[in-house]
């Protein structure tokens, strides 16, 4: 029945829902989010240290490279342990529907009741259901899968690898390609407008509060550049 169902998505293009885009969103937000504060920590640390451009430039790179396929390796092993776990769910649902489909129609129908419908419409809507779709229906409504729109860990992956990538960037540039005088100042001012647009996205994303996360990011990214460049300085 898994094989059959998972022939008839193959064959059908379907469009990504909410929760599959929001996912690919929240791996780019958050591989932002440490692309920005891992890159402009090394660089702290190592401009405290030395006035070397070259060098400082070679560390931020390597940094900014390490970073995105890290935070990309991670994002693609997460969402793809989610990934097995959802279809694990199908397979479980598909073995109970061939073993005892009366109990699986009547979770379907608890489901309803549950709220506030009555038990006889809740019955027929669960009939009718199972009658259409049998797995379909009991996916959705006992695990919350909608059969077919797995959470894909390559587009995770991608995203949160661009966008560590371009997350980096702007303190690596400001480092770099600012004066010894202004260089400081600059880097400072590129990570503070870029953790300020990744708290807003984020909390954009999350339905969450945009003054309260802004602050936050605004709050460990100071605290991130403080230790950083103290570090350097001590050594």
């Amino acid at each position: 029945m898994v094989a059959n169902q998972e022939l008839k998505v193959k064959k059908q293009k379907k469009q990504q829902t909410m929760e599959e885009k929001l996912n690919t969103l929240r791996a780019g937000v958050l591989g932002s989010n440490d692309g920005i504060l891992t890159v402009v920590g090394v660089l702290f640390s190592v401009a405290a240290a030395t006035t070397n451009q070259f060098t400082i430039f070679i560390a931020g790179l390597s940094d900014l490279l390490a970073c995105a396929f890290s935070m990309a390796s991670g994002e693609y092993a997460s969402v793809s342990t989610q990934k097995d776990t959802e279809k694990a769910a199908v397979a479980k649902e598909a073995a109970l529907l061939k073993s005892n489909y009366n109990d699986q129609q009547a979770a379907v129908q608890q489901f309803y009741e549950d709220r506030g419908v009555s038990t006889e419409t809740s019955l027929a809507i669960a009939q009718d259901l199972m009658a259409k779709d049998a797995l379909k229906t009991v996916v959705n409504v006992k695990d919350d899968i909608q059969l077919g729109h797995y959470m894909n860990p390559w587009d995770a992956a991608f995203s949160s690898l661009f966008a560590a990538s371009l997350g980096g960037i702007f303190p690596l540039a400001a480092m770099t390609l600012f004066p010894a005088a202004t260089q400081w100042p600059a880097t400072i001012v590129a990570v503070l407008i870029s953790v300020t647009l990744t708290g807003f996205l984020s909390a954009k994303l999350g339905h969450g509060l945009v003054k309260t996360a802004i602050i936050r990011n605004l709050i460990v990214g100071i605290i991130t550049m403080f230790i950083h460049y103290y570090v350097g300085q001590f050594f």
